[in-house]
């Protein structure tokens, strides 16, 4: 409701001219003009006096002082707005308590702090997770509480694209993934999730496909021995046994194939075959992998190329990096047609090392490439059984590549062929050798 101000101010002057008329009555007008605004000043400053008050009282009574024209209109006006503010915080409380009653009830762990890492809430389960104390850690940094490298790396280098997976500080024996998300002026939302069951049972599949796989090489390596024989005189067996034999003596080389891979996938992923820190010449390695890619091809008649330019020199291990480039080398030779092309490129440059692998063969279906490295998953069953393949090879290439802190990138399309590049961080790259390329 707005105030009607031209009424009150004629309702002023004529208070003031009414003094003033009285003293002129009276012989002195200038003592009744003084006499008019010393009361009206008097009573305005009666007015704010009491307006000070209650606004600086929070014990006051909700009700407004009474008062009568603009002074009243004022106090009325600054209640209604005090009670809407105060319907808005209760509002707004009552949906904080909501949200941190929603937030208490998740079995993850959630932190919020600001960009610096200082803690402003957490809710209950992160409290049991994290053993964080609600009465000394409040405004602590999160990073003296979490004792990790690897938290306070992943927290300070902002790239929060995929998860973090550490042991409670707490609670040793609980296996956690951290997940940071930035909000508002760069502050995080840290959320923890108990992954233990699945860290476990991940840890059972690998110990079981080890131990599986060590148990089952000794018999094959026996039975293989035996069918080596057997084909080394099989001019002595009756003609309807040769057959057979050789059927068994190959699907005895695949299969020995298969768990020697399944041995080396276990050792990477265990860390028991651990990437060393040594320096590599890729120019070197890369030359003998075409060498054994040549005589793989045989007949096929396939044009391999090879082409190291930059820095030749990567830190890391050697068996793994041999193993992860030649069986990406392999698969194009396996997988091209004869008489294809296979380009092999190392290259350095300002963000790190790539190799690439390029071929002319069939290429992959889109809708395959993101399973790929997956274990035993196989684009074309019939075209693997074909070549032998044993669907471990680009799981093996991955892992080595997690353990050298790089990637793999897979580009392909149906018949226009595949390009595998393996990318390398520039602190694998180890400098000072002048450019060079070899064909």
């Amino acid at each position: 409701m707005r105030y009607n101000w031209s009424r009150y101010l004629r309702l002023i002057l004529a208070g003031i001219a009414g003094t003033t008329l009285i003293g002129w009555y009276f012989g002195f007008p200038l003592y009744g003009l003084l006499t008019g605004l010393t009361v009206y000043l008097w009573w305005t400053l009666l007015q704010a006096r009491r307006l000070y008050q209650w606004l600086g009282n929070p014990s006051a009574s909700d009700e407004p002082p009474q008062s009568i024209g603009m002074w009243g209109h004022i106090f009325d006006s600054l209640h209604k707005l005090h009670q809407g503010h105060l319907s808005r915080q209760d509002s707004l409380r009552s949906r904080i308590n909501r949200v941190q009653d929603s937030t208490n009830s998740m079995r993850e762990g959630v932190i919020m702090t600001n960009t610096k890492g200082e803690m402003e809430w957490w809710n209950d389960a992160a409290e049991y997770l994290l053993g964080f104390r609600r009465g000394t850690d409040r405004g602590q940094y999160i990073q003296n509480l979490i004792r990790s490298p690897a938290f306070k790396t992943y927290f300070d280098k902002r790239d929060y694209a995929e998860p973090l997976e550490l042991n409670s500080p707490a609670k040793p024996h609980i296996y956690l993934e951290f997940q940071i998300n930035q909000f508002g002026d760069d502050d995080r939302l840290i959320v923890a999730k108990d992954v233990t069951r699945l860290h476990q049972l991940e840890q059972m599949r690998r110990d079981f496909i080890g131990n599986v796989s060590h148990e089952m090489r000794t018999p094959l390596t026996v039975i293989s021995g035996y069918l080596e024989t057997m084909v080394d005189h099989g001019e002595e067996l009756p003609a309807k046994w040769r057959r057979a034999v050789q059927t068994m003596a190959t699907q005895s080389s695949r299969m020995e194939a298969l768990i020697t891979d399944l041995i080396l996938l276990s050792m990477i992923e265990t860390g028991e075959h651990s990437a060393d820190q040594e320096s590599i010449d890729v120019k070197a390695m890369i030359g003998q992998i075409g060498n054994d890619a040549r005589a793989l091809s045989g007949d096929k008649n396939h044009h391999i190329d090879i082409s190291v330019a930059g820095q030749p020199l990567l830190k890391g291990d050697h068996k793994q990096l041999r193993s992860a480039f030649s069986n990406l080398v392999f698969n194009a030779v396996k997988y091209t047609p004869p008489g294809g092309r296979i380009t092999v490129t190392w290259r350095s440059d300002r963000d790190g090392a790539h190799l690439s692998v390029k071929d002319t063969g069939i290429g992959i279906d889109s809708t395959h490439i993101p399973r790929l490295t997956e274990r035993f998953y196989r684009a074309d069953p019939s075209r693997h059984q074909d070549t032998g393949g044993t669907g471990l090879g680009l799981a093996i290439v991955k892992h080595v590549l997690i353990n050298h802190d790089g990637h793999l990138e897979i580009n392909s399309r149906v018949g226009e062929g595949s390009e595998f590049t393996c990318h390398f961080p520039k602190g694998r790259v180890i400098e000072g050798v002048p450019e060079q390329t070899a064909r």
